[in-house]
């Protein structure tokens, strides 16, 4: 059994929305808040999210709330924002049950992981984070999706995995939030030049090696700031690195197919309302590793491509032409 009964959720996209149904199928009063009234609108009224989860129903249990401060009395907050955007949205958070951090990244302007951000707007709340091979499409749709909860609280994380579990999705608890964060927010710069790959024609050897490798740099930059090296292998690590470099429903890996197709960063992102996040991570990943003495060279090369003007190829070439090494190093 399990203490938590009634659910938040703060963010009215694809994931939040998804989280919301699944939520109610665990049977949790749930009631979800959406900065973009007109989505908070349709829901209450349509029982729909066409703008970002076309062509689902939502359970008619689902209330949607026009003001923050509905969410006072819940049991537990699931924060599915933007990552560039938790600190703001969690300064206004309110109630005092544990918030579970749903954004996958690492804040721009701090080089902070999201439980470290969480940490500095609410000190002493209790906090969890969830990540995992999860496309909201499928795990809305009833097909079989595994997630990591991670808290450094083992009886919360019980909790919450029992609050969300129903039918076809399926949490798993772990203590090392580093590790869970960690992957999230690497995995998008990865999945980035893995769409490049795919869009530039260079095979299926290459988009093999580039995960590999890609996960080699993950591995070493978790481990250094004393992530677990089961958990990077885990659901939240590897699980989600190989869904988001191969699964068509990735946003980061549409943006790096484009890119590979010789579209630029600012043409692909016109008129799009939904956040590409590994372009803001790359960055903010690379001051992380350089604090540390941590080499990424994928991820340098992504960043270079997305916001230091570098030429597609002779990244390629330079990465390709990088000296010898024993593997593992």
């Amino acid at each position: 059994m399990t203490g938590i009964a009634h659910i938040g959720v703060v963010g009215g996209g694809a994931w939040g929305t998804a989280l919301a149904c699944l939520a109610r199928r665990a049977g949790r009063k749930v009631t979800l808040w959406s900065r973009d009234r007109s989505v908070s609108a349709a829901i209450a009224h349509d029982r729909r999210n066409e703008i970002y989860l076309p062509g689902q129903s939502l359970d008619a249990g689902i209330e949607a709330a026009t003001e923050l401060a509905q969410l006072a009395d819940c049991d537990a907050i699931l924060l599915v924002c933007p990552a560039q955007a938790l600190r703001v949205v969690a300064h206004d958070l309110p109630g005092s049950g544990p918030v579970v951090i749903c954004a996958k990244g690492i804040e721009a302007t701090s080089g902070l992981l999201m439980p470290e951000v969480l940490a500095e707007v609410l000190p002493g709340r209790a906090m969890a984070m969830l990540s995992g091979p999860s496309f909201a499409e499928e795990a809305v749709q009833g097909l079989p999706t595994a997630v990591s909860i991670a808290t450094a609280d083992a009886a919360l994380g019980r909790d919450l995995a029992a609050s969300l579990a129903a039918g076809m999705f399926r949490p798993y608890w772990t203590d090392d939030v580093v590790g869970v964060s960690l992957g999230g927010a690497v995995k998008n710069v990865l999945a980035i030049a893995a769409g490049i790959v795919e869009g530039r024609g260079l095979g299926h050897n290459a988009a093999a090696a580039l995960i590999t490798r890609g996960f080699a740099e993950m591995a070493r930059l978790g481990l250094a700031l004393g992530a677990h090296l089961e958990t990077l292998t885990g659901l939240s690590g590897l699980g989600d690195l190989v869904l988001t470099c191969q699964g068509p429903l990735s946003r980061n890996r549409s943006l790096g197919a484009a890119l590979g197709k010789g579209m630029s960063y600012e043409t692909y992102m016109q008129g799009r309302r939904q956040v590409v996040e590994g372009a803001a991570t790359a960055p903010a990943v690379l001051e992380r590793a350089a604090k540390l003495g941590i080499e990424m060279p994928i991820c340098t090369a992504v960043d270079a491509i997305l916001h230091r003007g570098a030429d597609l190829d002779d990244s390629i070439r330079g990465l390709l032409a990088r000296p010898l090494r024993r593997e593992g190093k």
